[in-house]
């Protein structure tokens, strides 16, 4: 601003000596260096086992899960993308980037404001959000406060809710039916661990009935689910094995971790080629073609 204590600096006197860029070289762009085989980024979980590890990300695999989301639930100019999960965590990727891709708009949360209802609520109404996620456990604390304080009328620009993270249930469907689907708003249920890329399969909560337990859903796009014996033998519907992971989600490996990788990500027996991920969890397959979560293995 005029008057305003500033320095300049100018760029080329920031230019390491021998490095100078002459006006032809400034109008080029940069040569492609990148494939989509590198590594876009790296998350550490420690699942259930209470250890930390390092997931090794690549870039086919968030941009696999950020097409389907284009594709499935598509946002648009209208929209409005509410980002509240802190960047440590998988599920702030496609908050941090599904906007851009669609031509939408994000609305940051102010830091610590995802463990408060009433900022939260306070933030939609002032920015017209129409997209946020919540893990289940705080989606129940959230709408108890909803229900409480009476701020449902806050929430009227909401269109679409997500949740994963944790084991949606009966009860979570019932309660936003009644407090927010009634004014439009649906409710999608997500699964999928960090080793897989955010999520990895989908379930569109019914507004009109009460199931007897929310499923894990189908598998998104370039995605494989299997439910597995101990033999890596696949099981038929309703009965319970370890769900497996394959398809373009999987991660690279641990960072570091060169046995407990090997242990965790293996070939997989029906894709020549391809890689799958245990995930440890207990699953069946519905009749209707959905997976119900049913617990850890271990």
């Amino acid at each position: 601003p005029h008057g305003a204590d500033r320095e300049l600096i100018a760029i080329e006197d920031l230019l390491v000596e021998g490095m100078e860029l002459t006006g032809e070289e400034c109008g080029k762009n940069p040569e492609p260096v990148n494939r989509s085989s590198d590594l876009v980024y790296v998350i550490y979980t420690s699942g259930s086992t209470g250890k930390p590890k390092g997931v090794m990300i690549e870039h086919a695999s968030l941009i696999n899960r950020l097409h389907w989301m284009e594709q499935r639930i598509p946002f648009g100019a209208e929209d409005v993308i509410l980002q509240k999960t802190p960047y440590t965590f998988d599920v702030s990727l496609w908050e941090l980037f599904s906007w851009a891709i669609q031509g939408a708009t994000v609305c940051f949360l102010e830091p610590g404001g995802e463990k408060d209802p009433a900022t939260i609520a306070e933030t939609v109404e002032a920015n017209g959000v129409t997209a946020i996620h919540f893990v289940p456990s705080m989606l129940g604390a959230f709408l108890e406060y909803i229900e409480h304080s009476g701020a449902a009328g806050k929430m009227r620009s909401v269109r679409r809710v997500f949740a994963s993270g944790e084991a949606l249930m009966t009860e979570h469907v019932r309660r936003f039916n009644r407090l927010l689907g009634t004014e439009g708003a649906t409710l999608h249920n997500l699964y999928g661990p960090t080793e897989a890329t955010v999520e990895v399969a989908y379930y569109d909560c019914p507004a009109d009935q009460e199931p007897e337990s929310i499923p894990i859903g189908k598998p998104i796009d370039n995605v494989k689910l299997y439910i597995l014996d101990h033999k890596d033998r696949l099981q038929p519907i309703g009965v319970p094995g370890e769900l497996h992971i394959g398809g373009d989600c999987v991660a690279r490996g641990y960072v570091n971790r060169k046995e407990l990788t090997e242990e965790k990500f293996v070939a997989d027996p029906y894709a020549a080629g391809g890689r799958m991920y245990r995930t440890g969890d207990l699953a069946r397959w519905l009749p209707d073609g959905n997976i119900e979560y049913m617990g850890r293995i271990d």
